[in-house]
């Protein structure tokens, strides 16, 4: 005799419970949910998917909070996978944080040396292609640019960064960032 033949015969005594709730119909697995929407919402999915296929990414996770990040995984056989994590974009400051990931595969990662000039073309292309898509850019997402490359450039002068690029000098900051700062 095995522990499943003392077990089965008990599995089967059981009864169902009264007052269980039905379980909810799956949720259609897209972009979004397939209700009506505004223009822009429908916008903001046709320059994800977009971005998404001519770029070569994939979205391991959708974050909930204005963050993200990119990299690649380079396997055995030499094939790469494009990855980021980011928000959803539904927004002007989602699609920032969004298209600023897509920025890192799209100008290639490492390519820009030290790593705040990355995040500066990142931040440009970001930017630029809010603009070219005709997506609304706010003085918020100005102001998280510029406050992104504060932090950038004040963290690479914290590690030792002697020559600031040209393209950064106007990020030379002479205290740290307000949210370092206390």
């Amino acid at each position: 005799m095995t522990l499943w033949d003392m077990i089965e015969p008990r599995l089967k005594r059981r009864k169902p419970r009264q007052n269980a709730t039905p379980p909810r119909p799956a949720r259609p697995v897209s972009v979004a949910p397939t209700m009506r929407q505004s223009p822009m919402r429908a916008r903001y999915e046709e320059v994800t998917r977009r971005m998404l296929r001519v770029h070569g990414v994939r979205v391991r996770k959708w974050r909930t909070s204005m963050s993200g990040v990119a990299w690649q995984v380079t396997y055995v056989d030499g094939t790469v996978s494009r990855l980021i994590e980011a928000p959803r974009p539904r927004g002007p400051m989602s699609a920032a944080v969004f298209l600023h990931e897509i920025g890192h595969h799209a100008i290639g990662l490492g390519v820009f040396k030290p790593r705040c000039l990355e995040e500066y073309h990142a931040w440009r292309f970001s930017l630029e292609t809010m603009e070219r898509e005709g997506l609304n850019v706010t003085d918020a997402v100005r102001a998280r640019m510029r406050e992104s490359m504060d932090y950038a450039v004040y963290k690479a002068r914290r590690r030792g960064l002697k020559r600031i690029p040209g393209e950064l000098e106007a990020y030379l900051a002479s205290t740290p960032p307000s949210r370092l700062a206390g």
